[in-house]
């Protein structure tokens, strides 16, 4: 279990992230920019540069966590953090790209507290854009013109066919009366643990790190993926709108099979087996899009009292434990190693 979050780790973490940030933004702003009308405006709204109207706006650009491991994942290999600044900025294409397709899968119209792309500039837009900044991510690595660059958008292709093939999974076991909890780890470890695990290894590669260091590091980033994606299942279902820029119940309401959801099923005892009634019954119903509050508090009450809330949170720690073991046995100044250690803090005890 990792310890409680200090002010001071805060502190730390905060700054990590804000370095990220930093010195990624201005390349991404930069990479934008080269995008055809309307694609760089709309690509614009979605990173919170600018409003729906199009004046310049401070908006919630995200987490920066996957720029942040990039960085680190080049001080990992001995080298300044800009050196992975490329690296950086390309996983945080790709991951966007993810977004604003993910959004409109599901039928999403909120992110980061604003209205998603697809709802202010609609669908084509949001397909268009996306797909154009995953061509800029493989382009700003390859640009490069090094053995390291073609190295690192090996590894960069391979995370993205992964993190797709999860997107997939996901949207398949929506329509699927039941998902045992092996298929669920696999789809989230392909969801989100396969870019996080490339962004932790891709600065590295970068620096020059031979391939088995950025393995050794992948395995980090991607034990970190799935400690990530376990805690944003916990705030799917019980993460408080304010914090999390969605709606209530927002998992529930698009009927994943969540680990909170797939945990309970696969619990056994009275309120498992009510649960996957009333899920089966939902699958059938109608009206489901018309529920009320009431009747998603229902569901996720015996999610919880079926132990799947509980099972989650132990799981999110159980992977964040793999992820922080898997840095003993790369050689980093120590420093580094207790950055990417607060870091895989951060992700287990985060709120949004």
């Amino acid at each position: 279990m990792p310890p409680a979050e200090t002010a001071a780790d805060a502190v730390a973490v905060s700054a990590l992230l804000e370095r990220g940030r930093t010195l990624a933004t201005p390349v991404l702003r930069e990479a934008v920019d080269r995008l055809a009308p309307p694609m760089d405006t709309v690509a614009a709204y979605h990173f919170g540069w600018i409003d729906a109207e199009g004046r310049p706006a401070d908006g919630d650009g995200g987490k920066a966590v996957r720029p942040a491991l990039a960085l680190l994942s080049a001080q990992a290999a001995g080298r300044a953090p800009e050196v992975g600044v490329p690296g950086a900025v390309a996983v945080e294409l790709v991951h966007n790209f993810s977004l604003l397709h993910d959004d409109l899968m599901d039928g999403d119209e909120q992110r980061r507290h604003r209205d998603t792309v697809w709802k202010v500039h609609g669908p084509a837009q949001a397909i268009l854009v996306g797909d154009a900044l995953f061509a800029l991510a493989n382009e700003i690595l390859l640009e490069l013109g090094t053995v390291e660059a073609g190295r690192a958008t090996r590894r960069l292709t391979r995370a993205t066919r992964a993190l797709i093939d999860g997107q997939a999974q996901d949207i398949s076991y929506e329509h699927r009366d039941r998902v045992s909890v092996e298929e669920c780890l696999e789809m989230e470890g392909n969801k989100t643990g396969a870019l996080l695990a490339c962004a932790s290894s891709i600065g590295a590669v970068l620096g020059g790190a031979d391939d088995a260091t950025a393995d050794t590091l992948e395995k980090y980033g991607y034990h970190l993926g799935l400690a990530f994606q376990a805690v944003d299942d916990l705030l799917g279902i019980w993460g408080d709108p304010e914090a999390t820029g969605k709606q209530t119940w927002s998992d529930l309401r698009q009927r994943k099979k969540s680990l909170p959801v797939v945990a309970a099923l696969a619990a056994g005892g009275p309120a498992s087996e009510r649960l996957g009634e009333m899920l089966a019954e939902d699958a059938k119903s109608s009206d489901f899009e018309n529920f009320s509050e009431e009747e998603f508090a229902a569901r996720a009450a015996l999610i919880e009292e079926a132990g799947g809330r509980e099972w989650t949170t132990q799981e999110a720690r159980r992977q964040h434990t793999i992820a922080v073991q898997a840095l003993e046995s790369v050689r980093m100044p120590q420093e580094v190693r207790a950055r990417f250690t607060a870091l895989a803090d951060f992700v287990v005890v985060r709120k949004r």
